[in-house]
C-alpha cells in the first residue's frame, strides 16, 4: 500500500535522523479531539507498526491507552507503551501487567477534551511529582516491576504555559522519584 510504503520510507528517515524511538499512535489526544474507536485505532496503528518493524532497529513505542490495541501492539512487535492515561482505562492496567513491556506513565489534569478548558494547580511540579510517585507506586503494586517504568509530566496536558515552563524548571524534582523521564516537548 503507497501509504504503508511512504511511513516506511518516514521511519527508516528518522532513524537515519537519529531518532532512537519512534513512537505510533492511532488516537489524537489535543485538545478538542474527537475519541476513535477500538477499532480505527487498531486499524491505524497495527499496519505501520508492521509495516516498520522489519525496517528499523530501535525502540518503537506504541501511544495508547486502549487495552486491545497494548496488546496487538505487542504482539506486532512494540517495544514500549506510552499511555497518556497512566494505564487508566478499564483494563489497562491489568493488560499492561500481563505484558510485561515497559510502560511510560504520563501525567494528565483532566481528560483530552477539556484539560486545557482552566487547569490549576497550587503547585504544579509539586502536584505532579506526587501524582506520578503514587501511580507508579500503584503499578508496581499490581505488579509491574519498577524498572520497567517511565514517568511523563506531560508537558500541555491539562497545563498553561506557565505550568509547562515550571515543569521544565521543576524537572530534578521528577528525577528524584527514581524513574527515567520521557518528556515530550511540542514544537
Amino acid at each position: 500500500r503507497p501509504a504503508l510504503d511512504a511511513i516506511r520510507r518516514q521511519a527508516v528517515s528518522m532513524v537515519a535522523d537519529g531518532a532512537t524511538i519512534l513512537d505510533i499512535g492511532g488516537e489524537s489526544t489535543r485538545p478538542g479531539a474527537e475519541p476513535v474507536s477500538v477499532q480505527q485505532e487498531l486499524d491505524r496503528v497495527i499496519p505501520c507498526l508492521e509495516a516498520i518493524r522489519p525496517e528499523v532497529d530501535v525502540t518503537l513505542s506504541v501511544d495508547t491507552s486502549t487495552p486491545e490495541v497494548m496488546r496487538a501492539a505487542a504482539a506486532a512487535g512494540a517495544d514500549l507503551i506510552n499511555d497518556v492515561r497512566a494505564l487508566r482505562r478499564e483494563g489497562a492496567l491489568q493488560t499492561a501487567v500481563s505484558l510485561g513491556l515497559p510502560v511510560c506513565l504520563m501525567h494528565m489534569q483532566g481528560e483530552p477534551d477539556t484539560m486545557q478548558q482552566s487547569p490549576h494547580y497550587e503547585d504544579v511540579v509539586a502536584e505532579v511529582c506526587s501524582w506520578l510517585g503514587d501511580r507508579a507506586r500503584e503499578v508496581v503494586a499490581a505488579g509491574l516491576p519498577a524498572e520497567r517504568i517511565l514517568l511523563d509530566p506531560g508537558f500541555g496536558f491539562g497545563k498553561t504555559v506557565a505550568h509547562n515552563l515550571q515543569l521544565l524548571q521543576g524537572l530534578p524534582a521528577l528525577v528524584a522519584l527514581g524513574y527515567p523521564l520521557l518528556v515530550g516537548l511540542s514544537r
